[in-house]
């Protein structure tokens, strides 16, 4: 490497490799609309070219990239394709992914405002612009994350924190141990990260009550326990499964009513408060004291890239706060290490901030209409064909049966083989179902077209065996 550096400058050093490397990354976009969705079995046998001992001396960069691409792009999904509908991952707009390149470009340490000055001042920017695009309290405090689950675990700390200093709970001097009890109200629908989330933050299954939900996954307000304080309600906006809202205004009305700090994890189902044909199902969304959300979800940003809010930006700063002497002393800057739990990190605020200015609010909300009217439109064949589509489509979820369930699991394996796009299975009310989750903007009604026929098609040749 030393012999590296002596034979050619900085520059040229950087040049060829990263030539190398825009070169493949374009061909790679370039051929991800027609390519095969999911993985091939003989991809995956090739991925032991990538591994072996260490080498004893470093290699031709040219070389490392050439082997990276012809090993590692094959063993890739799709994600950035137009036809990939399991799980809600969005792909990443071109302009979302240039602006990422230039962010790795700059390797900013994004955790003071001295070592990234325009990395914290545009995590200023973004903040305020998702506030006003969210209608959420302007003052808010917030920090970017990996995605929703450490925004979890980052509301969920500053909620911690709030309800014990109410109490006179010192939680920097004394911790948890011997701390106020505190209940955490979840619905029986609470997904998996956000358990994960309160494990790590203290809170063991003896500190939960579950609330039951209905036929749509929808936490039941009504049957929400009157419970002495502390309590933390944790409510959802956008079932995985069904992308059904929990009522968040009628919560929130009784969770104030017994001092109970709300908050929302939104991962996908936040964007729903940008669009007029969708922001009914989070009416009173304003209401709560913090909000999760990700970025490269329905915004279509890189992965990673999450977001906390918190309605009082002291509680979350207090629960965050790390110094040190050789730290800066708080200055009207923004620190952003100050908001969130990690320290150094990359600049993630820089894709959301490109991706913000390009789409504008009309192309957010077109963004989102969009997306939920190809799941409208999958629904909709599905049901036409004589298949049973087990949730109201409400945002970008549908789920499907194909009948019995060894049926709708063979059908589910067959499309994931066949290549021409990629659902993914699940479970809902006891139930096998197919799982389709628009949440790309790369799909266009073609692709619709094109995935529903390749569906039926599947679906046509495996006729039910039964009930369940």
């Amino acid at each position: 490497m030393l012999a590296f550096r002596k034979s050619f400058p900085m520059s040229d050093s950087y040049q060829e490799v990263l030539n190398e490397a825009s070169a493949r990354a374009y061909n790679y976009l370039r051929t991800i609309q027609e390519r095969y969705v999911g993985v091939t079995k003989e991809a995956l046998e090739k991925l032991p070219a990538l591994g072996g001992p260490m080498p004893a001396q470093g290699e031709d960069p040219r070389a490392i990239i050439q082997l990276l691409d012809e090993i590692g792009s094959p063993a890739t999904i799709a994600s950035m394709g137009p036809r990939m509908f399991g799980g809600v991952i969005g792909g990443a707009f071109p302009i979302a992914v240039a602006a990422h390149w230039l962010a790795d470009a700059w390797d900013q340490n994004a955790c003071l405002f001295d070592f990234a000055p325009v990395a914290a001042y545009l995590e200023n920017v973004v903040l305020g612009w998702l506030l006003n695009l969210f209608g959420l309290p302007t003052t808010s405090g917030g920090a970017f994350v990996t995605g929703t689950q450490m925004a979890d675990v980052t509301a969920i700390a500053a909620a911690r924190y709030d309800l014990l200093r109410k109490l006179g709970w010192n939680l920097q001097q004394h911790g948890l141990f011997g701390a106020p009890p505190v209940t955490v109200i979840v619905g029986e629908e609470v997904h998996a990260t956000i358990l994960k989330a309160l494990r790590l933050l203290g809170f063991g299954s003896a500190q939960l009550r579950t609330v039951p939900t209905d036929a749509q996954g929808r936490m039941k307000a009504s049957e929400i326990p009157r419970v002495s304080r502390p309590v933390i309600i944790c409510i959802q906006v956008g079932n995985v499964n069904t992308g059904a809202c929990d009522p968040v205004g009628e919560i929130c009305e009784i969770a104030h009513e017994m001092d109970a700090w709300v908050h929302v994890d939104g991962a996908f189902g936040l964007w729903a408060t940008v669009s007029p044909t969708t922001k009914h199902l989070v009416e009173g969304i304003d209401q709560a004291d913090s909000w999760a959300t990700d970025a490269h979800k329905w915004l279509n940003v890189p992965q990673d890239s999450g977001i906390a809010i918190v309605r009082e930006p002291q509680s979350l700063q207090a629960a965050m706060a790390i110094t040190a002497a050789y730290y800066p002393e708080p200055t009207a800057k923004r620190e952003p290490m100050q908001w969130g739990p990690e320290s150094s990190r990359r600049a993630r605020a820089v894709e959301i901030w490109a991706t913000l200015r390009f789409l504008g609010r009309d192309g957010v909300i077109d963004l989102i209409e969009r997306t939920c009217g190809h799941a409208a439109r999958f629904a909709e064949e599905l049901r036409a064909a004589g298949y049973e589509v087990l949730n109201d489509v409400v945002l970008n979820q549908v789920l499907v049966s194909f009948g019995h369930d060894s049926v709708t699991d063979s059908v589910i394996r067959e499309i994931q083989e066949e290549g021409t796009c990629w659902c993914g299975g699940t479970v809902w009310k006891g139930r096998k179902a197919m799982r389709i989750s628009v949440s790309s903007w790369a799909t266009a009604e073609s692709d619709v077209e094109r995935s529903l026929a390749t569906i039926l098609r599947i679906a046509k040749h495996r006729p039910d065996t039964g009930s369940n």
